[in-house]
């Protein structure tokens, strides 16, 4: 669905930038030709990454091809997550139901949360996590893919074991010391989120030099981390953490350079939907008025390339994409004669 003619290549040293070039993909070797070996082997490794095929993902016994993006629903079984904190508290098949709906609709997965992440959430005990998620997880895995969002490897462990088949986790893997170890067992797909100092919180961090660079970096080495602990790259969904310990400056540097993250050679996940960002942007809209700034925000992620994009609102979503895909499929088909 999507081409280039040309890439940006940053030359880094020190986290800093030293030097930024547009260079047409007909002139690709010839530019590796002028670097030092060191130098063109990593640039190459990195090419050889962004053009390799992603995909497909096995979710139990569903598969996404990544031949299109593909929208997850957020479904919170929390009392207070920002957007709908409460909405399906104490009430697995309301919840469940919920889910079926987005299912419905047209999500491809269901992500389950039983914490919330929002800024200054409190920390919630594993025990009360898992006995939000686990009767929705065994209601809604019979008939729907399911990621559990959870960064506490108990909660991973037990969601799995009753049909969830990804993991989602806001600290990539570093809040919990045995969760590599659950998702390399289990061999099912992960989500590495980006956050300033993942083992203290999803929150907080003291600002950044280049957001871009430094979140490229920090996934970089999360996923050697994963691999390193036995997790199948293939398997690897990154995610930059739009509206973690981020400005309205850094937000928007990352959602400009989304492309930038195909170069570490795994599929991308956007959760931009309802974040504050919106509301900063548009006369400080709440929570509940940024429908318009959310599928404007999954937009931006299919045209980045972005294959997965986890919303609240799924089927206004899935609408703006199926136009969106019809543009595309049109501008694919020749026209002769």
């Amino acid at each position: 669905m999507l081409w280039f003619a040309a890439l940006e290549v940053i030359a880094v040293a020190g986290g800093r930038r030293t030097d930024q070039r547009i260079v047409p993909v007909a002139e690709w070797d010839a530019f590796l030709a002028t670097l030092p070996a060191r130098e063109a082997e990593a640039a190459a490794a990195t090419f050889a990454r962004l053009t390799a095929p992603r995909g497909p993902l096995a979710l139990g016994e569903r598969v996404l091809r990544f031949d299109q993006p593909h929208v997850a629903g957020i479904l919170n079984v929390t009392p207070d997550s920002f957007s709908d904190g409460g909405k399906h508290r104490d009430d697995p098949e309301a919840a469940a139901a919920a889910g079926f709906d987005m299912i419905a609709a047209g999500a491809s997965l269901i992500d389950l949360g039983g914490e919330s992440t929002r800024p200054g959430a409190p920390l919630v005990w594993e025990g009360d996590e898992l006995a939000r998620v686990a009767p929705v997880v065994e209601r809604l895995a019979k008939t729907a893919a399911v990621s559990i969002d959870t960064r506490k490897a108990a909660v991973m462990e037990a969601a799995l074991a009753r049909g969830a088949a990804m993991v989602n986790d806001v600290s990539a893997l570093a809040w919990d010391t045995r969760s590599a170890e659950i998702v390399a067992r289990a061999g099912v797909p992960v989500v590495l989120m980006h956050s300033p100092e993942p083992a203290k919180g999803p929150h907080g961090g003291a600002g950044y030099g280049d957001v871009l660079i430094e979140a490229y970096d920090f996934l970089e080495r999360r996923i050697a981390f994963a691999e390193a602990a036995g997790i199948d790259r293939a398997r690897i969904i990154v995610d930059p953490g739009i509206g973690f310990g981020k400005s309205l400056a850094d937000n928007l540097a990352l959602l400009n350079g989304l492309g930038l993250f195909h170069g570490l050679g795994c599929p991308l996940m956007l959760g931009a939907s309802r974040k504050r960002l919106i509301g900063a942007l548009s006369g400080e809209a709440p929570v509940a008025a940024r429908l318009g700034g959310s599928v404007a925000l999954a937009l931006i992620g299919a045209q980045a390339g972005a294959q997965l994009l986890r919303v609240h609102d799924v089927a206004e979503t899935v609408q703006a994409l199926k136009v969106w895909r019809g543009l595309r499929d049109a501008a694919l088909t020749p026209r002769l004669g």
